[in-house]
């Protein structure tokens, strides 16, 4: 079954939550300001697409393809990103709130997060490594297993990863960041 493409073409305002968006292949194209909240987006193809204003809440990402998708000023609520088709599978993410989205077992190589909302998200077992966490607040995310290698954590905050369960080689942290590689020891430090 050929999908159709769709090239170069801006939807703005369009509201996905009745009428799903088309079933096809979108390249280089713009979605501003349109309404995804719990729309299935199963084998829908995204290339070079960015999302800007968008409700991604609670949408059906099985099988659907992210490959360089920019999501700026977007509510992503409990996403399972990884649902998503992995092959190729790349995005960005700016002042973003991904409250209790999940990334589970995802490969997320040099994936940038900007002043992005990312409590309670599901990193565990992922590979990050290289990525930046730029002003996000990673408040109750689960690093469980996870590779941090080379990871950019000194200006986010809230976060708490166990170095005895995870990789964290090379991984940047501030000064006042160290706290949360020590949560698990309930100590005080002055």
């Amino acid at each position: 079954m050929n999908k159709k493409l769709i090239e170069n073409t801006v939807f703005e305002k369009n509201d996905y939550t009745e009428n799903n968006l088309f079933k096809g292949e979108y390249e280089h194209c713009k979605f501003v300001r349109c309404i995804f909240h719990k729309a299935d987006l199963s084998h829908v193809f995204f290339t070079d697409c960015t999302f800007d204003g968008c409700d991604f809440s609670l949408v059906n990402t099985k099988s659907a393809a992210l490959r360089n998708a920019r999501f700026v000023n977007c509510k992503l609520l409990g996403v399972k990103f990884d649902d998503c088709n992995e092959f190729l599978f790349s995005a960005s993410f700016e002042n973003c709130i991904l409250k209790f989205s999940s990334f589970h077992k995802m490969k997320l190589k040099q994936t940038h997060f900007r002043s992005c909302n990312l409590q309670e998200v599901d990193m565990s077992e992922a590979d990050l490594t290289g990525s930046v966490f730029d002003t996000c607040d990673l408040n109750k995310t689960l690093f469980d297993y996870t590779n941090v290698e080379k990871v950019d954590f000194r200006t986010s905050y809230n976060y708490s990863i166990d170095p005895e369960k995870n990789r964290i080689k090379k991984a940047k942290f501030s000064q006042t960041g160290v706290m949360g590689l020590l949560d698990k020891y309930d100590i005080e430090i002055e």
